[in-house]
């Protein structure tokens, strides 16, 4: 039987701030058109993962390929490849809608003929047309979310990265988001690798799961076979405390707490 194609391959991926170890000799693959949840507590190393492999950040050692690319050899081209949504407001409050887009098709070098379709099409997707000439400074926290989303797939990249995207949202806006995110799943066959912590959205949304804890991928598999691992009536929280220090330590340092307060005030 020949093997499944892979779009994002990572060997011994590891990551070290002089002798803290952030990422621990991370394997794993993501299959194309799937969504591949990264989840774990602050400081299990997600975000730094994610940044090794959208280029921000060099591995200490190991290998990762994204997009048929190594992210160390041929990081501009693995650049041109992905989309990256993160946690920290990225849209422009003193630009439209329409303003934001288009600066990002120019930054993604979109050819000018194909711009104002693409613009067009974004918006629709997202559910922002009627509101694409309105300031974004004017926008619910929900469809600054949506419009970040629109300006990371532009180009429309084979894979997406995002990181804790329904972060500070209510659960109408959260619900909203996703069903977006499916249908960039669905309609465009993009790859989704999202971080969260948030259990229910790794339920509902991801395909498979990776579970990050202290550096280390502790399992991988799909919300319904981790939660089978543990036992008939078992949710994704079980498998979590199962697996992750739950105690007083696990929740990050006064640094953490006030780094992710932050995050969620802008996007409020």
């Amino acid at each position: 039987m020949k093997p499944r194609a892979t779009i994002v391959e990572t060997a011994s991926l590891t990551r070290r701030f002089g002798t803290f170890t952030a990422v621990d000799a991370v394997s794993f693959t993501v299959f194309p058109g799937e969504i591949f949840g990264l989840i774990g507590s602050n400081g299990a190393g997600k975000s730094t993962l994610v940044k090794m492999l959208t280029t921000m950040l060099p591995p200490t050692s190991g290998r990762a390929v994204v997009a048929g690319y190594d992210v160390v050899r041929n990081a501009a081209n693995v650049r041109a490849h992905i989309g990256y949504v993160p946690q920290l407001l990225s849209a422009d409050g003193a630009l439209t809608g329409y303003e934001n887009l288009l600066f990002a098709a120019r930054l993604y070098l979109v050819p000018r003929a194909e711009r104002e379709k693409r613009i067009r099409t974004a918006l629709e997707r997202m559910g922002l047309a009627e509101f694409a000439d309105r300031l974004v400074q004017g926008y619910s926290g929900g469809m600054i979310r949506r419009l970040e989303i629109a300006q990371s797939t532009i180009h429309e990249p084979p894979v997406l990265f995002m990181d804790e995207p329904t972060v500070g949202l209510d659960p109408a806006a959260r619900h909203v988001v996703w069903a977006h995110v499916r249908q960039l799943q669905e309609t465009l066959g993009t790859t989704i690798i999202m971080t969260t912590h948030l259990m229910d959205e790794a339920d509902q949304m991801c395909d498979r799961i990776g579970l990050l804890h202290s550096g280390r991928l502790q399992a991988v598999g799909s919300p319904k076979e981790l939660k089978a691992s543990i036992g008939p009536e078992a949710t994704l929280d079980d498998v979590f405390a199962s697996i992750a220090d739950t105690g007083a330590g696990s929740e990050g340092s006064y640094r953490d707490v006030r780094q992710t307060r932050r995050s969620i005030q802008s996007h409020s």
